[in-house]
Order: structure tokens, then sequence, then C-alpha cells
């Protein structure tokens, strides 16, 4: 990786070549995607609010998420994402001031909602265009690159549909975001659409349905990116659901069988720098 991770990150955008963001929730797991094969990775605030016993929705402050986000910088050399929700404050200078904070972390870029959270109500739509201007002029005046990316997720809950996110996609990348993001549209014409009306790269993020397409089809779509979110940490929680099951329901403890063992572990945390 160069020294800047902000530009090693925005190399990797390349629509119809999408790349996998691999959504991480402690250094461990981390340090385990880095060793096979992420060539970048992200936080996640919902799998790091599971890992303070917390539900996700705004439940993260600024200052857990900046921590949590230098401390997955650290432990891998690859460029971090960091997940910070609606930029964790209401005005465009409080979406500001979270990017500046968020470039001294080491973070390569990080992503901005459009939601007021802990509501699911999506903010006006010159409000939302306004906090994403403030958040590009922000990253523009840093001493190094970072990508800012912009997401419309009133369209996963249900505050507007398809042509308002795109009216909104298309008012941020106007506003100069390096990337689109309008998680779990309705249809996979509905993805095909976002990236054919507009021309910087969009993330799609690979969840429910949307896991049952190959990167071969995200790629034909026109997609440049793959986040992941919480779906691997809720893979995690799968597990410790059936384990659980077997262990206090059946008294049985066959799912620990099926272990990844302690030696394979070990073997991708190492690392010669430590």
């Amino acid at each position: 990786m160069s020294d800047d991770p902000g530009a090693t990150f925005r190399a990797l955008h390349v629509p119809g070549d999408p790349f996998i963001l691999a959504n991480a929730w402690d250094r461990g797991s981390a340090r385990m995607l880095e060793a096979l094969g992420a060539k970048a990775i992200a936080t996640s605030s919902a799998a790091h609010a599971f890992t303070l016993g917390r539900p996700d929705g705004g439940t993260i402050t600024r200052d857990e998420a900046l921590a949590h986000a230098r401390d997955i910088v650290d432990a891998v050399s690859v460029p971090v994402q960091g997940d910070f929700e609606n930029g964790f404050g209401q005005s465009p200078e409080e979406v500001a001031e979270t990017v500046r904070l968020a470039a001294e972390t080491g973070l390569a870029g990080i992503c901005i909602e459009d939601i007021a959270l802990p509501s699911d109500t999506a903010y006006p739509f010159d409000l939302a265009v306004a906090r994403i201007a403030a958040a590009v002029e922000a990253a523009r005046g840093l001493d190094r690159d970072f990508v800012l990316t912009a997401r419309a997720d009133g369209l996963m809950l249900g505050a507007y549909g398809i042509d308002a996110a795109l009216d909104r996609l298309k008012a941020y990348e106007a506003a100069g975001a390096d990337c689109l993001y309008a998680p779990l549209p309705a249809h996979m014409d509905d993805l095909r659409r976002i990236c054919a009306e507009t021309t910087a790269p969009v993330n799609a993020l690979v969840a429910g349905q949307y896991a049952n397409q190959s990167l071969q089809e995200y790629a034909e779509a026109g997609v440049a990116r793959l986040s992941l979110g919480s779906s691997l940490a809720r893979v995690t929680h799968k597990a410790i659901l059936d384990a659980a099951g077997d262990m206090f329901g059946r008294g049985s403890f066959v799912t620990l069988g099926r272990a990844a063992s302690g030696s394979r572990i070990d073997a991708l945390l190492h690392r010669e720098t430590d």
C-alpha cells in the first residue's frame, strides 16, 4: 500500500470490476479477513454495536466509532473505511467535523447516510445534499486523499422509492461524493439502474436476497464495490445461536466439533510486525 491509504483505496473502485470491502468488527476479524485476501476493510456500525452488547441503529457515539476505527486501522496494512452512520450530527458543520476527525485516525474514507438516527426518518432532500457537500468540502481540505461515500439509506428503510433515491444519489454525486450507495434496492434491476444513471463508483450491500448474486453478476451490473455490512458478523452470531441451541436445548455439543482449528486461526492472526 502507498503512504496514502485514501489513494490506494480510491484506485480499487472500478465500475464493472468490483472488489469486496470486508466489514470487520474487531482487530482479530480484521486481521483474518486481510490474511484471507481482503484488499480493504471496513468497520460496521451494527457489528461494532453487537460487540458492545447494543442493538443496531444510532447506539454508537462518535468517540466510540473513532476509537474503534483507529483500532482497526492499527491492526491491518490495507485501507480501512469507517461506517460513520449519519456523521454523528444533524448539521452539515457537525458532519464536516466528523470527516476531519475520521481522517486523523488513518481511515482511507468514510460513508455518511441520510437518516436522522436514531429514527428511521430521512433528512429532507436539501439538508441531505448540504450534509454531503459539507463532508466533501472537509475531505478536500485534508492533506491527503480521502474517499467520501454518500448513502441513500431511505430506500432500504422505505422512506422513499427508487426515483427519489436516484435524485439524491445524483445530487450527492454533483456535490462531489466519490462513491454512491443505496443499500438493498428492491430489485437487481434497480441496482443496475443506479449504476447506469450515475457515473461515480457504486457500492452494493451483500445481504438478504443480494447474497444470492455472484461476483460476476455484480460486475455485469456495473457495481464497483461490494460491502458486507453486518452480514459476516451475523454469520458468527448464527454460529452462536446454533451451538447454544445444541448445548442448552438438546444437551449436544456436536456443533462445537465443527470449529476451526486454533492453529489455523493463530496462523491467520500472526504478523511479523507484532
